[in-house]
């Protein structure tokens, strides 16, 4: 398969320990697939069931000696069933249409990027991005991501990165313009991506990790039913 080292064998590779990006206090490991290694799609798909994600051109999962707080979540399309207040806001954005773009550098999507960063990461090692680290966090040359924007009549309000899997799609990134937070569309933009993952007829939204002390995590425990990667079996809750 084009992408895969001739052996069919991917070599990963754990960093030092380094401070928690969402536990404060705590100390992290990240395994890393080879970065040597052409990715594909394909790779992407199989390390996903392992619990892998994607940061730019790598694939990468927690792997603490101590600590198992990060847990792989997704979502069941077919079988979700939206809550009242989850039907509330589908409705609340039924004036907004969605369009798909490629993975492209993007001046106005950078634009919204840093005043939603800015704005949710005030003093913070997140603020005020630049257009280098925003390349490095979301495009990638080997995966099949896919830009969705979100426009209230032309006004571009959100955008949600996306990466298209085998079976899925891995919901990698989501940003909105700070002054609609009345209309929830980080949550509207995961149950967009559901319906978009039913309408490709894929089994899964991805949602990354959810730690159970995260305060910030706390909205995806509302999506189910879903199911979580615990001790190497994706568990329903």
């Amino acid at each position: 398969m084009k992408g895969e080292p001739a052996s069919g064998r991917l070599l990963f590779f754990a960093t030092a320990p380094h401070p928690c990006g969402y536990l404060e206090s705590e100390t992290a490991t990240t395994v890393f697939a080879d970065p040597r290694v052409a990715k594909s799609t394909r790779v992407y798909s199989v390390l996903s069931r392992y619990g892998f994600r994607r940061s730019g051109e790598h694939l990468y999962r927690p792997q603490c000696a101590a600590c198992a707080a990060c847990v792989p979540l997704r979502i069941p399309a077919a079988r979700f069933q939206a809550r009242r207040g989850q039907q509330r806001i589908w409705r609340r954005n039924a004036d907004i249409r969605v369009s798909a773009k490629g993975d492209a550098f993007d001046p106005a999507h950078f634009e919204l990027y840093s005043r939603y960063m800015t704005a949710r990461h005030r003093g913070g090692s997140m603020d005020n991005p630049t257009q280098r680290q925003y390349r490095e966090f979301l495009l990638c040359s080997w995966g099949e991501t896919v830009f969705y924007e979100f426009r209230l009549q032309q006004r571009l309000v959100a955008v949600a990165v996306s990466d298209r899997l085998d079976d899925g799609l891995s919901a990698v990134y989501t940003f909105f313009d700070p002054a609609l937070s009345s209309r929830s569309l980080g949550i509207y933009a995961i149950l967009w991506q559901i319906e978009e993952a039913k309408r490709l007829e894929r089994d899964w939204l991805y949602l990354g990790y959810w730690i159970e002390s995260s305060p910030k995590m706390r909205y995806k425990i509302a999506f189910r039913p879903q199911q979580r990667l615990i001790s190497g079996q994706w568990l329903e809750h």
